[in-house]
């Protein structure tokens, strides 16, 4: 199928999926693999700024890219957290060649074996949202016609997020995104549950986790408080789902 096919499909599902009743990480975290089938990236991850300006991580594939994510939280600087601040695309196509602009950044990032950075900006009009930031461990560079489809995805997923504000209760402005920040945690304490379990390091327990939640047709929030609750035991995920 080409790439051109898999887009359309790809787009059609993600707008399908922004109905009264969807649920943010689990829209989000499925634009993030779309990004990674479609895209010759590696990993991806989503900052997401609340109205106050505070960045958090929404989702990402992998956990080396969330504990970036979180390194550009803590030193509030960073390729992603420039482009969010920009409103622009900030591209390092050589990480190399960022260590004096962002060395904490480029060092673990050059560490866990990542070449190259793309971070674009989620914003619908002047409402800035987040980035939506795309990594690379290849010699590939994306091309401007990979950009403007990672910058199409962005742009859905800002408006999955200011929908989500909009339908939030008007006494709680904030409300779905702060319900999509702790379902965020949620996932992070299933995610622990079964590495305990398994013996799995903790990028392998959310792989199995994710896998276990497409497998069955279930909402990846759903099934992580069901772990969290002991209403699913982690040893039937990891039995019909452990990764190779």
């Amino acid at each position: 199928m080409s790439r051109e096919r898999r887009l359309v499909e790809a787009f059609v599902q993600l707008a399908d999926s922004l109905v009264e009743d969807y649920d943010l990480v689990d829209v989000v975290q499925e634009l993030l693999d779309r990004a990674v089938e479609l895209l010759p990236v590696d990993t991806a991850a989503v900052l997401l700024a609340g109205e106050d300006g505070e960045m958090k991580v929404l989702a990402s594939t992998s956990e080396a890219t969330r504990w970036l994510e979180l390194l550009q939280i803590q030193v509030q600087d960073g390729p992603c957290v420039q482009s969010y601040r920009s409103s622009q695309r900030v591209i390092v196509e050589d990480l190399e060649e960022a260590r004096d602009q962002w060395p904490a950044f480029a060092k673990q990032a050059l560490l866990d074996g990542f070449q190259s950075v793309y971070a674009l900006p989620m914003r619908l009009r002047t409402d800035r949202v987040g980035a939506l930031n795309l990594f690379s461990t290849g010699e590939e560079h994306l091309t401007e016609d990979d950009l403007l489809v990672g910058q199409a995805l962005a742009d859905i997923a800002s408006i999955a997020i200011l929908q989500a504000r909009l339908l939030a209760d008007h006494k709680s402005v904030n409300g779905q995104l702060h319900l999509a920040l702790q379902s965020r945690i949620v996932i992070e304490q299933a995610k622990g549950m079964l590495a305990a379990h398994g013996d799995l390091d903790p990028e392998a327990a959310f792989d199995a986790l994710r896998g276990y939640a497409r497998q069955t047709r279930g909402r990846l929030p759903e099934l992580a408080r069901a772990v969290v609750d002991r209403a699913v035991d982690p040893g039937k995920i990891l039995e019909k789902y452990r990764p190779r």
